[in-house]
């Protein structure tokens, strides 16, 4: 009888060192990143880290306020990818007679070719605090485009975001109703959906990156509150 211990694959021992080194990174992407600090992205060691937020707070003094970030971050062939997104908007002790509003609305395109291990993280939070009759609304979306060829978004592909980038900052500085605003912003990010997949299509399909067969992806993460 034999007691050989059985062998691991490859792709196994190659998922589980993926896993060990997105794992570190993301926790220096904890500490490199405490609120309010400055947003971006880099590739180090195989590793992409992207970081945006959008952050608005109004009050007594400053009744409208608005924050709109729309950021494209091109991670190039990477191993893995940690890549954070998130929208918080605060209206504090306003009165009913004389409410506040504000909006926090956060795009993040993430493009990355070869990632096998991908840690994303997007979230929105609004608070009305001792704040009645306040309009209050923070949205994340966040868009990774995951191919395993070299990838790269078109000029033509760029412009059309800069102009989607523009809508996005007109909404959040309009008067509309919130549920409007929600429904534009919804609009707006299916819209941003529809342009990478078709940029995916129409993009050259090289030789793959790595051995693990990943296929071209667009995903949408959102959160509203």
């Amino acid at each position: 009888m034999s007691h050989r211990k059985p062998r691991t694959s490859t792709a196994g021992r190659t998922a589980v060192r993926l896993g060990m080194l997105t794992t570190v990174c993301l926790t220096g992407l904890a500490a490199m990143t405490p609120a309010g600090a400055a947003t971006g992205s880099r590739t180090a060691g195989g590793v992409g880290i992207a970081v945006d937020e959008a952050r608005s707070m109004a009050n007594p003094r400053h009744r409208f306020d608005h924050d709109e970030e729309f950021t494209i971050h091109q991670l190039g062939t990477v191993v893995g990818a940690g890549v954070r997104n998130r929208a918080i908007a605060r209206s504090v002790g306003c009165s009913i007679d004389a409410p506040c509003r504000s909006i926090a609305l956060s795009f993040q395109v993430v493009t990355t070719n070869g990632a096998a291990r991908l840690n994303a993280s997007n979230t929105s939070k609004a608070i009305n605090d001792h704040c009645a009759g306040c309009e209050t609304f923070a949205g994340a979306y966040q868009f990774i485009v995951s191919t395993p060829y070299r990838f790269t978004l078109s000029s033509s592909t760029k412009n059309t975001l800069a102009g989607y980038e523009r809508r996005l900052a007109a909404l959040e500085r309009s008067h509309e109703p919130i549920d409007v605003v929600k429904s534009h912003a919804d609009t707006l990010a299916a819209e941003v959906v529809s342009l990478l997949q078709q940029s995916v299509a129409a993009a050259p399909h090289g030789e793959a990156v790595n051995a693990l067969g990943l296929r071209p992806t667009v995903t949408l993460r959102r959160h509203i509150d």
